[in-house]
């Protein structure tokens, strides 16, 4: 096998190399039955036990309670930017917003089609530096919707913000799902897209408490509703099947591990080795992210100029660090450190960012 890099790629990211392994030994015959997975049908045994375990794996290691539906779905996160809406609408109710950037103000354009939207807090004005604080949603609301992790601009919600009782919280946790414990009865929905945290590309998991359900309206297409998927388990057509195999061996390993507790460890071990990298460097790395903000997922930073940002990113390369260019509305760097990265990957480029410093100030 050819020496493997560290990918600090945003997404689609790296994978856990031992759920690659085990991908690769089972690719040919998959449980016996003398085909691949990319060959079977959604319709066997085989499959069928694999796609429940799958979602039993992730009730677990989430704790995910019995009034909660989880579906894989495909389309993308970004097609939940409009079947959240499609599917929560209220007649005579605003969906509410909170801006914190690119994926966010997206999903905030995709609902303006289903009904009125108010945005009740931005960081827009300070370049989406930071998550708004005190944000305040209306019990009229019709739902609330949070971006969780910003992948660009590397912030994060520290905390989740309350709803009233009768007004459901969203959240896309495409960019920090099972990154650290938390309580999935404070939302009524979280989608995510897989390639980030849990699997490839090519099936999006969204989690949504049963009672919603009936929300949607009539008019809505078959294939829009969540309804139509939990009614078939998301069976009702074929669903993207090598995809949630993969997210299965991972949620394997992911239990293997020791669960949320043991990632949260690492990932908070992996972000202090970059965060203190940059606090320490007496401005030769400035982080984007306002501190009170930083994201555990999206390490971001700018150098003192273009050419010395270029330069780290060359020299990581070859030293096989890749991905660390900045998002290009943003620039600068970019180390994307998500639940698969391993610690001593993150630790490895935190020494490398040291000598570079140490070596080009």
């Amino acid at each position: 096998m050819t020496k493997r890099v560290y990918n600090f790629y945003p997404g689609p990211a790296t994978l856990p190399l031992p759920v690659l392994e085990r991908a690769q030994k089972e690719f040919l015959d998959f449980e016996g039955t003398g085909m691949s997975v990319l060959e079977i049908s959604h319709r066997t045994p085989e499959y069928d036990k694999m796609h429940n375990d799958a979602i039993d794996l992730l009730k677990e290691i989430m704790g995910i309670p019995d009034e909660y539906k989880v579906l894989w779905l495909q389309g993308g996160a970004s097609t939940q930017f409009f079947m959240v809406p499609a599917n929560l609408q209220v007649p005579g109710k605003p969906m509410e917003y909170v801006d914190t950037g690119t994926w966010a103000t997206k999903a905030i354009k995709e609902a303006k089609f289903y009904g009125d939207v108010k945005v009740v807090a931005s960081s827009e004005e300070d370049k989406f530096t930071h998550v708004p604080q005190d944000i305040a949603f209306s019990e009229g609301a019709a739902f609330a919707h949070i971006t969780g992790n910003n992948t660009i601009y590397g912030t994060e919600f520290q905390s989740w913000p309350d709803c009233p009782d009768e007004v459901p919280l969203v959240c896309d946790m495409s960019s920090n799902l099972m990154e650290q414990s938390m309580d999935v009865r404070k939302f009524g929905v979280i989608y995510a897209g897989a390639q980030k945290n849990l699997g490839p590309a090519g099936v999006t998991l969204v989690i949504v408490r049963e009672d919603l359900l009936d929300r949607v309206p009539e008019n809505i297409p078959t294939l829009q509703r969540w309804k139509t998927e939990t009614a078939k388990n998301s069976l009702f057509h074929t669903p993207p099947v090598f995809a949630i195999y993969m997210c299965k061996l991972s949620l394997d390993y992911m239990k293997e591990l020791g669960g949320v507790p043991e990632i949260e460890k690492r990932n908070r071990e992996k972000a202090g080795y970059l965060y203190d990298v940059i606090d320490t460097s007496d401005g030769f790395y400035k982080g984007y992210a306002r501190i009170d903000s930083r994201s555990l997922m999206n390490v971001t930073f700018t150098m003192t100029t273009p050419e010395l940002e270029n330069k780290v990113v060359e020299e990581g390369l070859a030293k096989g660090f890749v991905g660390l260019k900045g998002h290009r509305s943003v620039g600068g760097m970019r180390a994307s450190i998500y639940n698969a990265m391993p610690v001593e990957g993150v630790k490895s480029l935190a020494e490398f960012l040291t000598v570079f410093k140490e070596e080009n100030q």
